[in-house]
């Protein structure tokens, strides 16, 4: 069986060491208790979007899947007016991917056309994870980034709505019917 060096990289991600296990207080925590810095040096935080759905998506501008940054943009700008915020968190975890400084990361997301906020280079595996990505793992602890461009969509109530793997494109259509119905008007029951 003949494999391409993406899909065996990705096979030996998914038996590498699994994510920290979450503290109480973080399981406890919506995505909303979270924030990065971004690029710029500035806070992204979470909370300032309460209320609206976010798609979270660990990045690496090196790797098989950094195109999805174009479909990515295209789904940011598609819905951002309604309410959508798109995060991309680079991390070097999956196969060294993101060695390059916060200079390279910009450059190579500018390329791709993004205008969304992309955070500074984290952790998001291991033992000391970025925080965010240690909640995820406690509340999703099947469906853990296992590659680069791992998707997690919060819904308006702070929860894990939609966990999607690298291979399935932004655009694809159980990503956007999640987006859609997220940010769908509330119905109130009388």
């Amino acid at each position: 069986m003949n494999l391409d060096r993406r899909t065996l990289l990705a096979l030996l991600a998914a038996t590498a060491a699994p994510l920290a296990p979450a503290s109480a207080q973080d399981v406890s925590r919506s995505a909303f208790a979270f924030s990065f810095t971004g690029l710029d040096g500035q806070p992204i935080r979470l909370s300032e979007h309460a209320g609206k759905p976010i798609l979270v998506v660990n990045t690496a501008s090196l790797c098989g899947f950094t195109p999805q940054y174009r479909g990515l943009e295209e789904v940011w700008q598609r819905y951002k007016d309604r309410g959508l915020l798109i995060v991309g968190v680079p991390s070097n975890d999956f196969g060294g991917q993101e060695p390059g400084s916060d200079a390279d990361i910009n450059h190579t997301a500018h390329a791709h056309g993004v205008t969304f906020p992309v955070a500074h280079k984290a952790v998001i595996r291991g033992s000391s994870p970025h925080p965010f990505y240690r909640w995820a793992a406690a509340e999703r602890p099947l469906e853990p980034p296992r590659w680069n461009f791992h998707k997690y969509l919060i819904g308006r109530d702070g929860k894990i709505v939609g966990s999607f793997p690298s291979a399935i494109e932004p655009n694809d259509p159980r990503i956007l019917g999640a987006i859609e119905k997220q940010l769908a008007p509330a119905v109130v029951s009388q």
